[in-house]
């Protein structure tokens, strides 16, 4: 391996994908930094300033007359930070998630017609390559939480939510197939009719792989979403996803124009309860009952938007 064969490498991948060209193909009005800014801010809606900087390795002043066009075109909002008032918190406006969305389309599209070049019995190949790639060139670093994207669902994912929620929920509570049963019908009747501006699921990714979701869907109540499902691997604990997946809902929740969010869980479920907690559920009701091969003790949790509105 020489420097000329990493080099080499970077000239064709970067023909492949059209990077040279990205300006006028994929992100127009936008550059490719700008467009990245953008990307990161819709999957991390809560960034400061300085953090955005620093995942991004951009110049102070580069990032400030990317944030300032942005402010003048609406697609953002700044203000103090909560935790340190010397810093600048950074949010998009809902034209900035419809310019941030739009962007990542036409990406996931053209990647999407790349991939359709590559035969189905060579994908398996490609993808362990990449994660090979990235293994090695990481320098063998623990995943950070700027290495987490939060996405919509890809073909197979909804199918991923009832696995690993039937897997990790036998495996750590020792529920029954009654389980797999309740959520199989909760996924199903999602993926069988569910109103895109009304309801959503996110899959937090890490690494190319599914590593965390949860799902908004309207409740039987006027005027409530219901958060759904909430799951994070365990592999993947401890990089604040389940913070992310929630406050990306309730933020989604809030913009689509509901008063409150509700959920049921268990209060087994200690480290989901506190995630509640800190984004400003309350526990309004509990009640004893046997599901899933198990005596548990069921909670009604709830999140008034209007009372917790900025």
């Amino acid at each position: 391996m020489t420097v000329q064969d990493i080099r080499s490498f970077n000239r064709f991948y970067t023909n492949v994908i059209g990077a040279l060209d990205y300006g006028r193909r994929l992100y127009a009005p936008y550059t490719l930094t700008e467009s990245r800014v953008l990307y990161e801010l819709a999957h991390a809606p809560r960034t400061d300033a300085a953090d955005l900087r620093a995942q991004l390795h951009l110049d102070a002043g580069y990032l400030t007359r990317i944030l300032n066009k942005f402010e003048e075109d609406g697609l953002v909002e700044r203000s103090p930070s909560e935790t340190d008032p010397r810093r600048r918190r950074v949010t998009l406006t809902a034209p900035g998630r419809q310019a941030a969305a739009l962007l990542d389309e036409r990406a996931r599209q053209s990647v999407g017609a790349m991939l359709d070049t590559v035969r189905a019995e060579d994908r398996p190949r490609l993808a362990e390559a990449l994660r090979t790639v990235r293994t090695i060139l990481g320098d063998g670093r623990a995943p950070r939480p700027e290495d987490v994207v939060l996405r919509e669902p890809a073909p197979g994912d909804l199918g991923w939510i009832v696995q690993r929620n039937a897997a990790l929920y036998a495996a750590e509570y020792g529920f029954d197939a009654g389980y797999e049963a309740l959520v199989a019908s909760i996924v199903a009747d999602y993926a069988g009719d569910h109103d895109p501006h009304r309801e959503r699921t996110w899959i937090a990714e890490l690494d190319g792989r599914p590593v965390g979701c949860v799902m908004c869907v309207r409740d039987d109540a006027p005027g409530a979403a219901r958060l759904r499902l909430l799951l994070v691997e365990p592999d993947a604990r401890g990089l604040g996803i389940g913070d992310r997946l929630v406050g990306a809902l309730v933020d989604f929740a809030r913009e689509a124009g509901y008063r409150e969010v509700v959920l049921w869980t268990n209060d087994i479920l200690a480290a989901a309860r506190r995630i509640y907690r800190r984004h400003g559920f309350e526990l309004v009701a509990e009640k004893p009952h046997r599901s899933f091969g198990r005596d548990l003790t069921g909670q009604d949790w709830r999140l008034d938007l209007d009372a917790t509105q900025e």
